[in-house]
């Protein structure tokens, strides 16, 4: 057994150093302090030592969590990964996530609502995108769809139209269906359904700037045509694969076959 013979408070606030039998033997936290009572004269046998050091580990690791928390919301699974770079305990971590719990400072249900309203509120990312955000943070899918069901068809529609537009300003230089490619494929990678850019096309989509479009198909099939001079065996083959690369390009083909028409009778 060992006798508590002084009890001083350290210059961090909230703990305290505990001296026995007249030498310095550890240091507590105050919760830690008032659980088990502890005051001069107090008599410590090994196995109540044992269990102070241990809820002392508990209490200085809850209070990393809580200054890990200040600063913003936090999913149970950023609290353990910032548990175990810290190298508590095993024995620790657990304790201290039912505490983090039981004060509601540790919620993945409203860290996912709180989430997909800031998303939708500050952002144009879809729900898929959204989905598998929460599901890199270990989020449930309970909780994923409870969050999201915030995120209407309504707004969706809403967000999807500005995000276009944005888009096809973008892509304003590239061929009108290539632009309409490029949105389409936009909305499908920030995490809009595939069928969504049918929705809102008519909306969004600018009205066709044809001295523009000439412009850019002139450019680009001289191009092509130079680039194929020597390439290609013959006129037809030359003629098709210059149809073929400026198809890819975007450009409608009844416009590429009147530049070649026109190019060859020149």
């Amino acid at each position: 057994m060992a006798k508590i013979s002084k009890i001083e408070a350290q210059k961090r606030p909230g703990r305290y150093n505990i001296y026995l039998d007249g030498k310095y033997a550890f240091a507590v936290a105050e919760s830690v302090l008032i659980k088990y009572r502890l005051m001069k004269g107090m008599e410590l046998d090994q196995p109540r030592l044992a269990q102070i050091a241990n809820d002392d580990e508990i209490a200085k690791t809850y209070n990393k969590m809580l200054d890990y928390l200040a600063h913003q919301l936090r999913t149970e699974h950023d609290v353990y990964e910032k548990m175990r770079q810290l190298n508590t305990p095993p024995e620790s971590i657990e304790p201290v996530m039912q505490k983090l719990r039981g004060l509601h400072l540790l919620d993945d249900h409203e860290y996912a609502a709180s989430y997909v309203r800031t998303v939708m509120n500050t952002e144009l990312k879809g729900p898929q995108v959204i989905r598998q955000k929460l599901r890199q943070k270990q989020i449930g899918e309970l909780d994923i769809d409870s969050a999201l069901a915030q995120f209407t068809p309504e707004r969706q529609l809403a967000n999807a139209t500005k995000l276009a537009q944005k888009l096809f300003k973008r892509y304003g230089k590239l061929p009108a269906r290539r632009q309409a490619e490029k949105v389409r494929q936009g909305l499908v990678t920030n995490g809009y359904a595939a069928d969504l850019f049918n929705e809102i096309k008519d909306t969004v989509t600018p009205p066709l700037d044809f001295e523009q479009e000439d412009e850019l198909l002139a450019k680009e099939a001289a191009k092509a045509w130079r680039r194929y001079e020597k390439r290609a065996q013959t006129d037809y083959e030359r003629r098709l694969k210059v149809k073929q690369a400026l198809y890819r390009k975007g450009f409608d083909l009844d416009a590429v076959e009147h530049w070649l028409n026109e190019h060859e009778n020149a």
